[in-house]
């Protein structure tokens, strides 16, 4: 393994000490002057102090909204709309450095993926949408789609800035106002986007951001809004969906997932391990789609066990900031008790346990990338999501086996399939249970492609025409 020199981002944002809501147009307190800290993962330093929501701040946001959506974002062309999308999407683009290290800084991901992945493709999420805004009545929903009203939006901790932005702009694009409530431990980028919607010139009340806890957001999901979209856990959105069952609120779930990642013995074997790594490693293994089922034929499970090996062996673990940084620190305290909890059940049901020879930042919140071998079905680490770098290695012999065994799990996020044949792709991609099957390649992600689970992974799409239909009244 080469040694590779620090290379720490130069970069820093100017990161205020306090921040509040985002309440029609300007920043406020909380009605009642609740703050809560926002911790930087890897140092385990108070970043900033931000305003905690309350109900009665979701009430004044949801009003604004109205407000909003009625008098001006409503009534306002869809190539007027269009013009705000596309000012925000440069706006983006001009401060994406910034914006890449807040995130780092805030969420604990390594530089070089918000960099390269997050803000590039939160930027094109507005764009995409920004050229549907005058063309809704072309998208092949009925000829005269109109917007729902006002949408409560609650996103999760680990894509703080992709979310955003796969909510907000389909959201805008269709002439809808948004109250968003980002996830407690990540608000930073939401509150900055704020201030990017202040430069934009934006109107008051088309969009409101409002950090808290999780009595925030179902303060949200109880208010007078529209429709409700929420990414996140299972639990939670069960518990939305039986929270508005009964009322006119249109709803999409992304909730979590199991992917299975299935290497058949055709497969281009190298390829495969880059795109085992990618596919539980990235982001920490921080991805409701992450591939955490390793599904490999037995004939080259030897083989493709030895160079996965070799290639972890060679990631590195620690400073988000550094840009040779590949696995950077985990969220919180709290999620990394829960994947330390999970990945002891691991052993103790009798899998194999191999990590890397690596060094671990003294303060911060880090686990090592572990693989477990000789993993059975019935066990917890094959079973429930980790949401860590965890890979469970599971073997098959034939490829009806491969499919029974992907599909046995409540979820249906996401697959993926290594082969060289053509056909075995379309073979599997038909029988995979799953709302989005890649094939020789994992985690890629556009715009202009739906994305969204089946069983327990949820409903709705988010992304291309398809997901323009949950944000209009047709």
């Amino acid at each position: 393994m080469f040694e590779y020199a620090p290379a720490p981002e130069s970069v820093r944002p100017q990161i205020k000490e306090h921040y509040g809501l985002f309440i029609d147009g300007e920043f406020t307190d909380a009605a009642d002057g609740a703050v809560f800290k926002s911790v930087n993962p890897s140092t385990e330093e108070a970043l900033f102090t931000v305003a905690e929501a309350g109900e009665a701040d979701v009430q004044a946001a949801v009003a604004a909204a109205r407000r909003a959506q009625e008098s001006v974002w409503g009534p306002m062309s869809g190539a007027e709309r269009g013009k705000y999308l596309f000012r925000i999407a440069r706006l983006l683009q001009e401060r994406a450095r910034e914006f890449a290290v807040a995130e780092s800084l805030d969420n604990g991901k390594p530089i070089k993926e918000t960099r390269d992945f997050d803000v590039p493709t939160a930027a094109q999420h507005f764009f995409y949408h920004a050229g549907w805004a005058d063309k809704l009545a072309y998208a092949g929903l009925g000829a005269d789609p109109r917007p729902l009203g006002v949408i409560g939006q609650v996103i999760p901790w680990n894509f703080p800035l992709l979310m955003l932005s796969w909510k907000i702009a389909p959201a805008l694009a269709c002439g809808n106002t948004v109250v968003l409530k980002p996830a407690e431990t990540t608000p930073l980028t939401a509150l900055m986007f704020a201030e990017l919607c202040q430069e934009a010139e934006l109107p008051p009340g088309v969009v409101n951001i409002l950090p808290g806890a999780g009595a925030t957001g179902a303060a949200l999901v109880d208010s007078a809004v529209d429709k409700v979209a929420f990414t996140g856990s299972t639990a939670v959105g069960r518990a939305i969906a039986k929270s508005i069952a009964g009322s006119k609120k249109k709803l999409t779930l992304e909730l979590g997932g199991k992917a299975a990642n299935i290497v058949f013995d055709d497969a281009p074997i190298d390829q495969a391990v880059e795109g085992i790594v990618n596919g539980i490693f990235f982001n920490q293994g921080h991805v409701c789609c992450a591939g955490s089922r390793l599904l490999v034929q037995e004939s080259v499970a030897d083989d493709v066990l030895e160079r996965l090996k070799a290639r972890v062996e060679t990631l590195r673990v620690g400073d988000p900031l550094d840009k040779n940084t590949d696995i950077g620190a985990i969220n919180s305290a709290e999620q990394l008790s829960r994947i330390q909890a999970l990945a002891a059940t691991g052993g103790d049901e009798g899998a194999e346990v191999w990590q890397p020879a690596c060094e671990l930042p003294e303060r911060g919140f880090w686990f090592r990338p572990t693989v477990f071998t000789g993993v059975q079905q019935s066990m917890r680490i094959a079973k429930e999501e980790i949401f860590g770098p965890v890979l469970s290695v599971l073997t098959f012999r034939t490829p009806d086996e491969a499919i029974a065994k992907a599909n046995n799990t409540p979820y249906g996020l996401s697959a993926g399939v290594w082969t060289e044949k053509g056909s075995k792709i379309l073979w599997a991609a038909e029988r995979l249970r799953a709302g989005v099957v890649w094939a020789n390649t994992f985690n890629q992600f556009d715009a202009a492609s739906p994305f969204g689970g089946l069983k327990e992974s949820g409903y709705g799409r988010e992304g291309g025409r398809q997901g323009l239909e949950a944000y209009l009244d047709v």
